[in-house]
């Protein structure tokens, strides 16, 4: 996902859907509550546009759902993932076309197609209530998830997504990245990687062409054209958006709609949960301990 704001001189701040595992399981054996809290599990599960990859473990508490940016992956949330599972249920999915998951046919990643994905995996693990972390692209999709279910989503966490931009703005970006996609789309991962640990930067950057060109295209005008407002409105459940210096912009959410919860964590990139985990997973801890635990079902056996 792209983001880009009128900040400075040049009005363009790009948020390239920001940045969010693998033992399958055998047979159709029940999985203990042991097993589930002793090791990830990796797996796949149909989705509308193909297979799904997915990784989950855990148990207790209210489980929460973990959704990546542009060209990220369930890795991003590692840290949050191994600090989650010490006493609840965490899981994280690859969107289509990212990851280990499968690239659409036809290239449909509109911002509701991903919301489907999203709806595909809590469905085929039976999780009737979950709280829902979405980042920049991710985090778009889980407000038009939310948006749509409000009964399932028990709270909202919202990191570095973007509001909508204006439309002649949206127009002047598109007609940049298009003319010289390479050019553009590296000035605007270096500048979501600002102050970036070093570690991180080789990581995301490593990540930067994970998806063909007309992939991520099609991805950005889709988040370009996805006003998560509506939706957001129709979620009436718990809020709270956790944004950085550079998604501190006009068209932020937390601008967009005033009164919305938020944090806004210094000295870190647009990938703040790699960047600084323990002070990401203390704001999270907060978030979660006003939203009460249970309202799902035992562990899904094994297929």
């Amino acid at each position: 996902m792209f983001r880009f704001s009128s900040a400075g001189h040049s009005p363009l701040a790009f948020s390239l859907a920001r940045a969010v595992s693998v033992f399958v399981g055998a047979g159709c054996a029940q999985y203990s509550e042991t097993a589930r809290e002793q090791e990830p599990r990796s797996e796949q599960f149909a989705g509308p546009a193909g297979l799904l990859q997915v990784d989950d473990s855990g148990t207790g508490g209210m489980p929460v759902v973990f959704v990546h940016s542009f060209a990220g992956n369930t890795a991003h949330w590692a840290a949050q993932l191994a600090h989650l599972r010490k006493d609840r249920r965490a899981v994280a999915l690859d969107l289509r076309g990212h990851g280990q998951s499968a690239a659409p046919a036809t290239p449909d990643y509109a911002i509701e197609s991903l919301a489907a994905d999203i709806g595909a995996v809590v469905d085929s693990l039976d999780l009737e209530r979950f709280v829902l972390v979405g980042h920049s692209l991710g985090g778009a999709a889980a407000i038009a998830y939310a948006g749509a279910h409000p009964d399932r989503v028990a709270g909202l966490l919202l990191v570095g997504t973007p509001g909508k931009i204006p439309e002649d703005q949206a127009r002047r970006i598109m007609t940049s990245i298009e003319s010289d996609y390479d050019k553009v789309t590296q000035e605007y991962w270096n500048r979501l990687l600002t102050d970036a640990q070093t570690e991180v930067r080789a990581q995301v950057s490593s990540e930067m062409g994970s998806l063909p060109k007309d992939a991520a295209i099609s991805i950005i005008k889709a988040t370009f054209a996805y006003d998560p407002l509506p939706a957001l409105g129709r979620y009436p459940g718990p809020k709270l958006v956790i944004a950085t210096p550079s998604g501190d912009t006009p068209n932020d959410l937390h601008h967009l709609l005033p009164g919305l919860p938020h944090h806004i964590m210094t000295g870190t990139s647009h990938w703040p949960h790699l960047d600084k985990p323990q002070e990401f997973n203390q704001l999270m801890d907060r978030f979660l301990t006003g939203i009460p635990s249970g309202g799902n079902p035992t562990p899904r056996q094994g297929s």
